[in-house]
């Protein structure tokens, strides 16, 4: 078993990665959380600027090779935003979706197209950068939120093929589709092919 730690405070990304596992390779890797000071100044320029100063940290305090992510919610109208600031963009998740919804105000569905990516990046406990990978999938902005499941932009993020915002996927769904599931699918080959 490959332990790998997971550059994250949040028990919700632990849980979504490792249910995602399971779906991949679920006996050769366990993602574990970070222990102890977990507490990166995210103040790269680039998702993968970000990921690689969570991963790089916790792979530092756990001495084993740590992955981390840095997701965010591209809203064309918006120039962009949230973009990298996603996560920071409001306190909570009611009022990042209050926030959103009032920045979009008057935007009409056509011009509310927006995609949500996500870099992945492991580094060893050294700092060296061994592999980074990159998911995304494309949606629009709905008026308003809903869907039970998921969490942050989730509600919002509507996915026209699909006819559901991200938040109404199945579990399934969710664990193939999404842009997390797009980023660790070539990252769980790449440890495995690597570490095995």
């Amino acid at each position: 078993m490959i332990k790998i730690a997971l550059g994250t405070s949040n028990p919700h990304k632990l849980e979504e990665i490792n249910d995602m596992l399971k779906e991949l390779h679920p006996k050769s890797i366990e993602f574990v959380l970070v222990e102890g000071n977990f507490d990166p100044v995210e103040n790269g320029k680039t998702f993968e600027e970000n990921s690689y100063i969570k991963a790089a940290e916790a792979a530092k305090i756990m001495g084993i090779p740590a992955l981390a992510d840095d997701t965010g919610l591209c809203v064309r109208a918006l120039d962009g935003r949230p973009g990298l600031y996603s996560a920071r963009y409001a306190p909570d998740q009611k009022s990042k979706i209050s926030k959103l919804l009032s920045e979009l105000e008057g935007v009409k569905d056509s011009d509310r197209d927006a995609y949500f990516s996500c870099t992945m990046t492991l580094a060893a406990p050294d700092g060296t950068k061994l592999h980074t990978s990159v998911g995304k999938i494309d949606g629009f902005i709905a008026q308003k939120p809903m869907g039970e499941h998921g969490f942050g932009y989730d509600p919002l993020f509507f996915i026209p093929s699909l006819d559901k915002t991200m938040a109404e996927l199945t579990l399934y769904e969710k664990n193939t589709l999404s842009h997390r599931a797009k980023a660790l699918k070539p990252m769980v080959e790449w440890i495995v092919h690597n570490y095995s």
